[in-house]
């Protein structure tokens, strides 16, 4: 464990510079040095509202040239004070349709940290940004910790992973001889920063034995998997995955065989051997990966990967599937939005597509998404899937328009059916309790639902910035239900048990009767039975998915 460091707070201004990634509240002149020693050296962070922010701060070393698709390695020893201002560089990545990129390179592996205060023993929260795993970054400004560590008196973590081509793979040919491993290297990144975390919590004034694990899409699912892992069942406390994009093949994730078909074409493509891709400059890398994914799923060299390329199944990092996997042994607080699928069938979507516009159009859509999950499924499993997402829409006096039953295929598909599945067998299954909430608060036109996503403006409180507000609003409304959210979430960290005085009294999640918490709508938050059940009995008989 890093020695502790008293606070050390100086009044020479702060180091200032424009950010690698823009943050929510950038570092002002006027804002308090403050230094803290880590185990690898001292950081000077800045001050400012409460809370002292530490960005860019390295968690294992860079991994350039032979660290390429090898295991992290611990941050090497610096002298002096090292500067933490500003974050770092995001991962690489490709950009997306519609969607701002961040400036991107290999060269990311740093953390950022807010905290109230370095001296004390807070709880800590750990955030793994989402973006399926191909995108995102933890120092995006919807993720400034300030808000979220001030209100709940938390440590709040961020922090950068591998991405794509350098993160999500698997191939024997780029075994690490020091640590055997040879896939998964975002989740080997994930696996250092907890350790890391633990190591350095009590030098930023948190609690190294109090480690709570929260993500939202891919990152709620790294949560999940992560709580899985023998090695960190002394590290992680307990789990808050929202909106988790459980992977499994071929939607989310490649099959073992598979990814060694990518790795060894893009060699080919490349002109080198598989381990040889160490050596191939990272935009030709990135870039001959993401064409091999471009093309329709029936004309890809490749079967599975189809939707996302998440993690793999290599015994050691990813064991199983999550849905073919116990359920975690840690307290879990399980958060889904109301309409999932309105984050891709809405403006701004990542993967663009027109509306269906009609009946024929409607089914068209339909089938091109199960179809990533189950490619032989022919038009009569299409046709059903329409036909009873409308009668459940009906007798629920929900819309049912084909903008709107595809949005509902969507979030149920991808995200709503295996979280609810999975907290379902949590609650006969487990010995630890499941709270179960779904966000319902509305975005604002010409955006609609509550899409995938919707939750981390609130749950950072960075709704009320001026790049947001206008999608996620910034009233007295949005600003309750942020509180309620922050309170909800420090409280589960520090009892897990997610009891706030705003909340009603939420009992762990059963099948039985109501015990799921609905924040947004009409009551702010009140407990009762999980919405829209009935869509969710259509996929029950799909294969790979799990039962109720």
């Amino acid at each position: 464990m890093a020695a502790r460091n008293p606070e050390t707070a100086d009044r020479h201004r702060c180091a200032v510079g424009a950010p690698a990634v823009a943050v929510a509240r950038p570092v002002t002149e006027t804002a308090v040095r403050t230094v803290v020693r880590t185990s690898a050296g001292l950081v000077a962070g800045c001050r400012t509202a409460g809370v002292s922010a530490f960005r860019g701060v390295p968690y294992a070393r860079p991994p350039l040239g032979p660290l390429r698709f090898a295991s992290p390695r611990p941050p090497l020893p610096w002298q002096g004070v090292r500067e933490a201002v500003r974050s770092s560089l995001a991962s690489w990545q490709r950009p997306l349709p519609n969607r701002p990129s961040p400036p991107s390179g290999e060269d990311s592996l740093y953390a950022n940290v807010w905290t109230p205060g370095t001296s004390g023993s807070r709880p800590v929260l750990v955030y793994i940004h989402g973006g399926g795993w191909q995108t995102g970054a933890g120092g995006l400004g919807v993720y400034d910790g300030t808000r979220l560590a001030a209100r709940g008196d938390l440590v709040v973590v961020t922090f950068n992973y591998r991405l794509g081509a350098f993160g999500f793979g698997l191939h024997e040919a780029l075994r690490d001889p020091d640590t055997g491993e040879f896939a998964n290297w975002g989740l080997q990144d994930q696996i250092a920063l907890l350790h890391w975390v633990r190591d350095n919590a009590a030098a930023f004034g948190g609690d190294p034995g109090n480690i709570t694990l929260c993500g939202t899409s891919a990152g709620g699912a790294s949560a999940w998997q992560l709580a899985l892992l023998p090695q960190l069942r002394d590290v992680v406390r307990r789990i808050v995955p929202i909106s988790a994009c459980h992977v499994s093949a071929p939607a989310t994730s490649l099959t073992p065989d598979d990814s060694r078909t990518v790795y060894e074409s893009l060699a080919r493509r490349l002109g080198t051997t598989v381990p040889g891709l160490r050596t191939v400059p990272a935009d030709a890398l990135g870039s001959a990966w993401g064409q091999i994914f471009t093309p329709d799923p029936k004309r890809r060299i490749v079967e599975s990967g189809r939707g996302y390329r998440g993690p793999v199944v290599d015994g050691r990092t990813l064991p199983d599937f999550d849905h073919r996997s116990p359920a975690p042994s840690v307290p879990v607080l399980s958060v889904h939005t109301r309409t999932e699928g309105s984050f891709y069938t809405g403006p701004g979507s990542p993967q663009p597509a027109p509306a269906p516009d009609g009946p024929a159009a409607l089914r068209r859509a339909v089938g091109e998404l199960i179809r990533l999950h189950a490619p032989g499924a022919g038009d009569a499993f299409v046709d059903a899937c329409v036909e009873a997402y409308r009668e459940a829409a009906v007798v629920a006096a929900l819309p049912h328009d084909p903008l709107s039953v595809w949005t509902e295929v969507w979030g149920d598909l991808f995200f709503r059916h295996r979280i609810v599945r999975l907290a379902e067998r949590h609650a006969r299954t487990a010995r630890t309790p499941l709270y179960a909430m779904e966000f319902a608060h509305p975005v604002r036109p010409p955006h609609f639902g509550t899409p995938h996503e919707a939750t981390s403006p609130f749950l950072f409180g960075t709704h009320r910035h001026p790049d947001h507000a206008p999608v996620f609003g910034d009233g007295p409304v949005e600003r309750l239900l942020s509180d309620v959210f922050i309170d909800v979430v420090a409280a589960f960290a520090r009892t897990s048990r997610p009891h706030t005085p705003n909340v009603p009294q939420w009992p762990r999640f059963t099948t039985d009767g109501p015990s799921t918490l609905v924040l947004g709508g009409p009551d702010v938050a009140a407990i009762g039975l999980t919405p829209k059940l009935p869509q969710l009995r259509f996929w029950d008989a799909l294969e790979g998915e799990p039962r109720p």
